[in-house]
């Protein structure tokens, strides 16, 4: 009987780190400014936005520099940790022919990728929070929660689509088309102050949105989330972990064929 999903992470973790640093060396291979990418992406989208939504619209979000960053960098590391993953099986399909291990350990690195990319975008956003003259409060440290979120809401859809992803080639395609429609309906650059109350309960269904409004919280505007807010992102994903993890499971028994 195969051990729990928990049992593999902590056993396998120096194999989950080696190959999560690998995907992070290969990603900037051959690149002149190499890791700072990790930086300059963000910031470049942000400059880019930041003109668009204040110079062309109006704009009167509090701190709206920080805010739309913070929004950028949670996005992106959902984003980019769902696509890296989605091709993660197939992309390391020479290795999984040749030999036996719990390919759960190829998503979980490829997350973890997108994670290690988001440290480094924090690092930026700590300066521009002092360039803003934003001080959070001790709310801040309650922020890693959040991230475990994130995570475990990232690491269930990457379940889902890396091992569909074997089946159904076109799944990336699709996935790079879902996440462009994503980053609109997501609070990234605006409030959904904007919308009426019955299109706001729609979007909250969307569970990046309470990962946007609870980091957004605890620390730009100091305060405590709404307790419903956390419960209902909580519980959608867990949800989306479970589903997509048992689809994963079903999936995985045939993965060698289909490679």
């Amino acid at each position: 009987m195969e051990e729990n999903l928990l049992k593999t992470i902590w056993k396998r973790r120096s194999m989950i780190w080696v190959f999560a640093v690998n995907d992070l060396k290969l990603r900037y291979k051959n690149s002149i400014l190499g890791f700072l990418w990790s930086f300059l992406e963000p910031l470049l989208l942000l400059g880019v936005m930041y003109i668009v939504f204040t110079t062309l619209f109006h704009n009167a979000i509090e701190n709206y520099p920080v805010y739309l960053l913070l929004g950028i960098i949670i996005w992106n590391t959902f984003s980019r940790g769902t696509n890296m993953a989605t091709n993660s099986l197939l992309g390391r399909a020479g290795l999984i022919q040749k030999m036996y291990f719990r390919r759960e350990i190829l998503v979980i690195s490829s997350v973890l990728t997108s994670f290690i990319m988001m440290a480094f975008e924090f690092g930026a956003f700590a300066v521009f929070m002092i360039i803003f003259g934003v001080t959070p409060t001790v709310l801040v440290v309650l922020l890693p929660l959040v991230l475990v979120m994130l995570f475990t809401l990232t690491l269930g859809v990457s379940f889902f689509l890396s091992s569909l992803n074997v089946y159904y080639r076109d799944v990336q395609y699709i996935w790079t088309v879902v996440v462009q429609v994503g980053f609109f309906i997501t609070p990234v650059f605006y409030k959904l102050d904007v919308f009426p109350s019955s299109i706001k309960s729609f979007l909250h269904l969307n569970p990046m949105v309470g990962v946007m409004e609870i980091s957004r919280a605890l620390v730009i505007h100091t305060q405590m989330p709404g307790l419903h807010t956390i419960l209902a992102t909580l519980a959608i994903s867990g949800i989306v972990f479970i589903c997509g993890y048992a689809i994963f499971r079903k999936l995985n028994y045939r993965l060698v064929e289909e490679l």
